[in-house]
């Protein structure tokens, strides 16, 4: 069952249209990714389902029913222009922030030295804001944002800043929430850690939804059955056998080891078969394998018109 439910969302803003018609569907217990270039209206719609802004048009449905002010509540959002109060004592503010959630002193206070051993900050606890660095301020501000268990976890950029060992960190702690039954919006432009841990995305672009689904069917369906064959035998007997069966990229190079390699275009998804048997008769068949374009290269190819736009499926 979906978590969320956007339908038909527009929201104008004078002349501009931030967002046109825009619908999606974000199944729980996923980590669903949000893509698009600047200004393409992400922050808009992640505005609009915090109920900081209103639509002009559409619904925000959760758990099937029309959003409240109320079911802000179950939300956690950390956007990507954040803050702390630096002045303040790093215990007090996550507390503050933790009892606006709805959690009582002690209560919070238990949960925050939790996550505080877990991210390695527990020294840190009595020590002013401003003495925290970059990473360790946005760790303090990760742990307030899902401190009180919400239903649904909105992430803006959430690694912006990070180092490499900090920002796995991160990813792993992402992917154990969503494992524990979070519902998780991931907002990014890194095209990496939308293949590390996204499980569905949607990418919009001039305010519109050009391209939805699960991550892996997304990935296949805008390949271009292109294939990469490894085998062992004469590089011009498989050329001369695959005349006319399908088209030769490269004329091939040496694999790693002692097999040969080429590379090859399929027209159509009902040839492969043939053209794996055809190979199979001409040299010794070692692999066969598509390759998959990288959500960096949809992206761009996206953005830039050059895929067609695809219903959610």
């Amino acid at each position: 069952m979906d978590l969320l439910r956007i339908e038909h969302v527009t929201k104008r803003y004078a002349e501009h249209t931030a967002l046109n018609d825009v619908s999606l569907s974000i199944p729980r217990g996923s980590v669903y990714g949000l893509l698009g270039p600047n200004g393409a209206g992400k922050t808009t719609l992640i505005r609009i389902i915090n109920r900081i802004i209103m639509a002009d048009e559409g619904t925000v449905l959760l758990n099937g029913k029309p959003m409240t002010q109320q079911d802000v509540y179950r939300i956690g959002y950390m956007p990507e222009e954040r803050g702390l109060y630096k002045k303040m004592k790093v215990s007090d503010q996550a507390i503050y922030f933790a009892r606006l959630r709805g959690l009582s002193h002690r209560e919070a206070t238990m949960r925050l030295k939790e996550w505080f051993v877990r991210f390695g900050i527990q020294d840190w606890w009595n020590k002013k804001v401003e003495d925290l660095s970059k990473g360790m301020a946005q760790k303090v501000q990760f742990i307030v944002t899902v401190l009180h268990k919400p239903d649904l976890l909105i992430f803006d950029e959430p690694f912006s800043g990070f180092d490499p060992i900090n920002a796995n960190l991160m990813k792993q702690e992402i992917l154990r929430l969503r494992d524990e039954g979070s519902t998780i919006i991931f907002s990014t432009h890194n095209m990496s850690s939308v293949e590390e841990i996204c499980d569905h995305i949607t990418l919009i672009n001039k305010s519109e939804n050009i391209l939805s689904g699960r991550l892996d069917e997304v990935r296949h369906r805008h390949g271009n059955n292109i294939f990469e064959v490894d085998f062992r035998g004469e590089r011009e007997q498989l050329i001369s056998a695959l005349n006319g069966h399908c088209t030769l990229l490269d004329d091939g190079t040496a694999a790693e080891g002692i097999y040969n390699q080429v590379k090859i275009h399929v027209e159509r998804d009902a040839d492969v078969r043939s053209v794996i048997s055809v190979i199979n008769d001409s040299v010794e068949l070692r692999s066969f394998r598509e390759i998959i374009p990288s959500m960096n290269d949809i992206f761009i190819k996206a953005v830039a018109g050059q895929l067609k736009t695809v219903e959610e499926k």
